[in-house]
């Protein structure tokens, strides 16, 4: 840190704005407030002041530049779709215990009812159509149908067909009638082993109800409790457990399957769907390495990301979208649809880049795009050709081409169901759901515990998911620079007001430095919840144990992270965090594209962190202090820190994230108690020298570790003063 008033701050060189008049003036003064950087009223020029970002904004893919350079940021969002989805680590795969039954002979193929449980009591429902006269292994295809009204039994009104055979969009009445019966069918009339399944709330998948899976409107206060809640509560958000989720795991169980029917080849499994069904073919193609070909229709774009609670969770599209999603399946074959609705402009917005990623990757004859913008949203005729012929192609079926479609004899509603006398229908409602979710919790509780009882992967998998749950490490804080406002000599010490600028964020952070002459080369980030104003008494003079810090030499930096102090153009404390303009009160719609108003304050102390260690003049250690409600912030922070902490004082008044009630406080986290909750963030940072108060459940309590070594003491206050005391001793 600078030794006199008129060396910046700057991590590299800026410019620097002193008031020299105004500093000689009020040098060695006792300011009226607490000071500021900005002029009274003015905000900080920061992005995340901007609107939120929602599930209809802009999400285009920018190729890497080298595949080491796509490996690595492959690895990163495969990771971050699967944490979102609540499968980092993933459940349990408990028996399927599947039963097949009921087989209806078609000519050249068979349909039958099946049944399996995904997890211990919850159900995967379908039809699995299977080709006659076929010799050896078969290539198994997976075909999740989307939002069609009653999935799996959809019928088209007749009049509908009508115009869709008449505008070129079918051929036969029964087809139409049907497209999901008609490509299921076709595809095992070309000797494919087809399980056409139905979606959480669909058909006979009634466990969890369609109102809830798909048209979940608000918040239900029965079921936001600490114990037993449900799903979309703040509790269920905190430790990953969503629809989409679930959804997924469904699909994912639903290869598990087919991968176990002795007439499968398990080197040919694809997947197809449409809409919603596309969202589960592109993400499941994404993270399930067995899926070898892929063709999500009418879902893969860089416009509207999915509309649906099931097609959306908290952190997944923050920094990424559906294109690369589908890159991600690279450099395997995928083929793709586009419609006259959010897809209409993948010719030119989304594919070219998606095609330049395949080609990166010697790839290029591996992704195609079928663009056929005269029709409306579908999965019609038209598309179900290109379908067959891209499966022929990349399955091997060895069917002659052009392949075209015939009429199909439709099923009933009664002839598809699984359920019966013999199969009864499984009980549902609100206790299965809370049943499933305990279910689910309980078995992540019990891996984490042989993931830290083990020899290794803790460092995958728990690292992994905070790292994913915060958003933002050290590595990945950028480039940050500073411009000095105003320096004020004090006496013993220079008052610099700065404005901390994180320029690969945008982001940009009012903070005071207060650097004595006679410099230690030690730097102390101070947290408070009221930002850098917990540096400073009533009057504007700093308080008396940041004088102590000041006089011991050491440089106390004070930052107003987002929505304290300079950021509140009217002063009053945020109490509700802002949501996007959608009338339902899921979080994932407005915490599946942007961070959480906690995960950007831990970024804010990062940028600073990242400042004072990339300083010029490189200072020996930097602490970090939280009290005063900024202790989880602090704790967090130091989880994310990468080692470059030197100690840690942190009262975390016995916060927990899983005890966050509301889905728009600012210390609501999604995910934020899946892996161990705070503890676990504060045993991450594997600080030598750490100071924690009020971790033990009593005000009194502080535990000390220093060296390796953890000790719990009683202190009279386990505040302010007790910490300093700490820190100067280090």
């Amino acid at each position: 840190m600078p030794r006199h008033h008129s060396l910046s701050f700057g991590a590299r060189s800026v410019q620097t704005l002193s008031v020299a008049v105004l500093s000689l003036l009020v040098a060695g003064t006792v300011l009226a407030d607490a000071p500021r950087v900005l002029p009274e009223g003015q905000v900080p020029k920061d992005r995340r002041l901007e609107p939120l970002k929602d599930l209809n904004g802009y999400f285009p893919f920018t190729p890497s530049k080298t595949k080491e350079d796509w490996e690595k940021r492959a690895e990163y969002v495969r990771r971050q779709t699967l944490v979102a989805n609540g499968l980092w680590p993933m459940p349990t795969k408990t028996p399927l215990n599947a039963q097949v039954y009921g087989a209806i002979d078609m000519g050249d193929y068979t349909v039958e009812k099946a049944f399996f449980e995904s997890m211990p009591g919850f159900y995967v429902t379908g039809n699995l159509y299977r080709p006659k006269g076929k010799r050896g292994k078969r290539p198994g295809v997976l075909s999740p149908h989307g939002h069609w009204a009653n999935g799996r039994f959809y019928s088209n009104a007749a009049a509908n067909v009508q115009k869709e055979i008449e505008s070129g969009a079918e051929q036969f009445e029964s087809n139409g009638a049907s497209p999901l019966q008609a490509r299921a069918a076709h595809l095992a009339k070309m000797g494919c082993v087809v399980f056409h399944y139905d979606m959480i709330g669909y058909a006979d998948n009634t466990q969890i109800s369609f109102e809830v899976a798909h048209r979940f409107a608000k918040q239900r206060p029965e079921m936001n409790t600490e114990k037993d809640w449900g799903l979309f509560s703040p509790q269920a958000e905190a430790h990953f457990q969503n629809v989409m989720g679930l959804q997924t795991l469904n699909s994912i169980r639903a290869l598990d399957f087919l991968s176990e029917l002795p007439d499968v080849d398990t080197s040919r499994l694809a997947v197809t769907g449409a809409s919603g069904g596309g969202t589960q073919t592109f993400i499941l193609s994404a993270i399930d390495p067995r899926v070898a070909v892929s063709f999500p229709a009418v879902m893969v774009s860089t416009a509207m990301q999915g509309g649906c609670t099931c097609e959306n969770t908290c952190n997944l599209r923050i920094g990424t979208g559906n294109i690369e999603f589908a890159a991600l399946f690279a450099p395997k074959p995928i083929a793709m649809s586009a419609a006259d609705d959010w897809t209409v402009e993948m010719k030119t917005k989304g594919f070219p880049e998606l095609h330049q990623h395949y080609r990166l990757l010697d790839a290029a004859d591996n992704a195609m795009l079928l663009s056929r913008t005269e029709f409306k949203h579908n999965y019609n005729s038209v598309t179900r050709h290109a379908m067959y012929h891209w499966f022929n192609k990349h399955l091997k079926l060895g069917v002659k081409e052009p392949i075209e479609e015939t009429a199909i004899e439709l099923l009933t509603t009664e002839q598809m169901t699984v359920w019966d006398d013999e199969h009864p229908k499984p009980e549902g409602g609100a206790e299965i759901e809370r049943k499933l979710l305990r279910s689910w919790h309980a078995d992540h509780q019990k891996q984490l515990v042989a993931i830290k009882e083990g020899p290794s992967g803790r460092q995958e998998v728990v690292s992994g998911g905070i790292d994913i749950v915060i958003g933002r490490g050290l590595s990945k804080a950028g480039e940050v620079e500073d411009e000095t406002i105003e320096e004020i000599d004090r006496g013993n010490y220079v008052e610099v007001h700065s404005l901390v600028r994180n320029l690969a964020h945008n982001e940009e952070l009012p903070a005071i430095f207060l650097h004595p002459h006679e410099w230690k080369e030690r730097v102390v980030i101070w947290l408070d919840k009221n930002g850098k104003a917990g540096l400073f008494e009533d009057d504007g003079s700093p308080k008396d144990e940041i004088k102590e810090l000041i006089a011991s030499g050491i440089t106390v930096i004070g930052v107003d992270l987002l929505y304290q102090g300079e950021f509140l153009a009217d002063s009053k404390p945020l109490e509700k965090t802002g949501r996007v303009a959608n009338p339902r009160e899921a979080a994932a719609y407005t915490f599946g594209y942007n961070h959480t108003v906690f995960a950007k304050r831990v970024h804010d102390v990062l940028t600073v962190v990242s400042f004072a260690k990339h300083h010029e003049l490189n200072p020996k250690r930097i602490d970090l202090v939280g009290l005063a409600g900024a202790g989880h912030i602090a704790a967090a922070a130091a989880a994310q820190s990468d080692g470059q902490l030197h100690a840690a004082a942190i009262d975390t008044q016995g916060f927990r994230f899983g005890d966050v009630l509301d889905i728009h406080s600012p210390d609501f986290l999604p995910g934020g108690a899946k892996y161990g909750d705070l503890p676990v963030m504060i045993e991450l940072a594997e600080l030598k020298n750490q100071w924690l108060a009020d971790e033990a459940g009593a005000n009194a309590t502080v535990q000390l570790r220093e060296n390796g070594a953890t000790k719990k003491s009683l202190v009279d206050a386990a505040g302010s003063a007790s910490a300093v005391s700490w820190l100067l001793s280090l």
